[in-house]
């Protein structure tokens, strides 16, 4: 049998795939059915509990990795904490977590958060990465939001003087708000007057943080939701530090009162 031969690897054609393939996945995101900001466990899991069930789902990073706060656990020391019973979240899709008493368990953050991240993916979730929320789209006398502006990130980073590049808009039934203690939608809406003003998280109490996290997730401005710490830099309950399950059963909450507030591909 004589060798087959095998076509080379052409630089363009990379190029071009890359591109492809990209702009035809870009231009599905553009409308969707539940927009969600910020990447961490709380929009992860949100992200991937709506995606199951049928909804089209996008999520927005400003960083180039997602996961938010996760991969590093407390004080650089890979663990962190999962208060029952959010640790069913994480033992559904495979992340051990180790008993310590009956209401604390341990994981290792990078195990956890790869995890989500791959389950959310899974579930068919879409995700642009390295790219900002710098505004709103707002329709009508009575300021429907209907979806955010955007640009990259590493040209805002750069500020306006340097690239003045506009941005573009991606439209939705619903966003949330996944931006952990920036509240970044809340506070457009409150530089906007359309909302009070965001007073961000107090101070630290990790079991009053995650009762107070649970109890005001939702929706807090027609078609916009709060989920994890978004909740309480929005209530100004306080932080949970290296604390995260309410992060993930926030995401969870999150998830099915969007479930009961639209149905997917709904008008």
């Amino acid at each position: 049998m004589e060798p087959r031969e095998i076509e080379p690897l052409r630089e363009a054609d990379i190029t071009r795939n890359i591109a492809r393939e990209y702009f035809q996945a870009f231009d599905q995101m553009i409308e969707s059915d539940v927009l969600i900001v910020g990447g961490g466990p709380a929009g992860l899991v949100c992200g991937k509990e709506l995606a199951s069930s049928g909804y089209k789902v996008v999520l927005i990073e400003q960083l180039n990795h997602l996961g938010g706060g996760f991969w590093n656990g407390g004080y650089l020391m890979n663990k962190a904490t999962i208060a029952h019973p959010a640790q069913e979240v994480l033992l559904k899709i495979g992340v051990p977590c180790k008993k310590i008493s009956k209401e604390m368990y341990i994981v290792d953050p990078p195990h956890a958060t790869a995890k989500l991240i791959g389950s959310a993916y899974d579930a068919g979730m879409k995700v642009l990465n390295m790219t900002k929320v710098v505004d709103l789209v707002l329709r009508g006398e009575d300021q429907r939001l209907e979806g955010v502006v955007v640009n990259s990130y590493p040209v805002e980073a750069m500020g306006h003087d340097a690239a003045h590049i506009d941005p573009i808009a991606l439209e939705s039934k619903i966003m949330v708000d996944a931006t952990g203690h920036d509240a970044v939608l809340l506070q457009l809406l409150s530089n906007r007057k359309l909302y009070q003003a965001v007073p961000g998280n107090g101070a630290m109490w990790v079991d009053r943080s995650e009762e107070m996290v649970m109890k005001n997730t939702g929706e807090v401005y027609p078609q916009l939701f709060v989920v994890g710490l978004s909740v309480a830099a929005t209530f100004g309950t306080p932080r949970m530090g290296p604390a995260f399950g309410s992060m993930l059963l926030s995401g969870k909450k999150g998830a099915e009162l969007i479930k009961e507030k639209i149905k997917p591909g709904s008008s």
